[in-house]
Parts: C-alpha cells; sequence; structure tokens
C-alpha cells in the first residue's frame, strides 16, 4: 500500500470526523504539511474518575496505514492501569494484526484495516471508562485499582487539577 493510499485513507476520516465527531472527542492532523502526525482531545467518561478532564493524546500513524495501526501517547502521560508511563497507549485496538504471539488476545481484538481512527478513540474512551488491569501497562495503577479503588480515584484527581491549573 501506498504513501498516498494513506493520505487519501487519513483525509478521508479526518473529515467524517470534523463532520460527525463523538461526543467528547475531537482529532485531526497537527498541520497541513503532515497528516500522519494528529492531535487528539478526550473529554473524560462521566461517572468514571475522569470526568471533567480533558486528555490529550498524539496518534502517529505508519506510512503503510490503514494495513498498520497508529501509535497512541497522551501528553502529558496519564495515570491509568492500560496506559504506560510514558503516556503509551495499550489496548488491543493498537497492536498489529493477526495471532497474539503471547496468546492473550484474539487475533478479532487487534489491529486490522477495517478499523479507523474514530473507533480508536471510542476504545480509548472506553478504556478509561472500564481499565483492563489484566493486561496492564502501567503496574502501579492497576494495584492501586485492584486494591484501593478510593485511593486511585484520588490520584486520578489530583492529575486532572493539576492538568487543568487548579
Amino acid at each position: 500500500m501506498s504513501k498516498s493510499t494513506a493520505i487519501k485513507r487519513l483525509m478521508t476520516e479526518y473529515r467524517e470526523l470534523t463532520i460527525n465527531a463523538p461526543e467528547g472527542i475531537t482529532a485531526g492532523p497537527i498541520s497541513e504539511e503532515n497528516v500522519f502526525e494528529w492531535e487528539a482531545l478526550i473529554s473524560g467518561p462521566a461517572d468514571t474518575p475522569y470526568e471533567n478532564g480533558v486528555f490529550v493524546a498524539s496518534l502517529r500513524f505508519p506510512n503503510d496505514y490503514p494495513l498498520s495501526p497508529p501509535q497512541m501517547q497522551f501528553v502529558p502521560p496519564l495515570f491509568h492501569p492500560n496506559v504506560y508511563a510514558d503516556g503509551r497507549v495499550c489496548i488491543s485496538i493498537l497492536h498489529a494484526p493477526g495471532d497474539d504471539p503471547l496468546g492473550y488476545e484474539l487475533a478479532s481484538e487487534r489491529w486490522s484495516p477495517v478499523q479507523s481512527v474514530e473507533k480508536i478513540l471510542l476504545s480509548v474512551v472506553s478504556m478509561l471508562a472500564e481499565p483492563n488491569p489484566d493486561s496492564g501497562a502501567n503496574i502501579d495503577a492497576c494495584k492501586l485499582w485492584r486494591d484501593d479503588r478510593d485511593a486511585f480515584n484520588a490520584r486520578v484527581r489530583q492529575h486532572i487539577e493539576a492538568t487543568l491549573g487548579l
């Protein structure tokens, strides 16, 4: 698949996101010169510790998109069981297509070219609402989520207040 095919696909997805953006999500290329680098703003889902937060993430698309998934990273990093300390998001939809070499994920849960930026962002909103501590990227967040939910919620709220300058 050529780079021009990836550009066409990304522009189609961007156009769709500007017309029919899911509630609480905004995303698009950072500049007209490079459609392979996007920024997303994600509102924290209601009735979760992330409520009232607005989280910035970068998406970097490979030249062979949509055959390969983008990389997604929260900037600044987000305290969450499925987000690495550097902000990289760890969810199945962002893992390379095919069988999981560790046998944890089904191939149907991983990236495929029928996925889209919108599906990725909606999956991340779901991840915020329902962390998967069994597939942890941040061991401290997983442990706190499992063992002391009140402390976990307090830490997330502190992060939100800090990022909002409160």
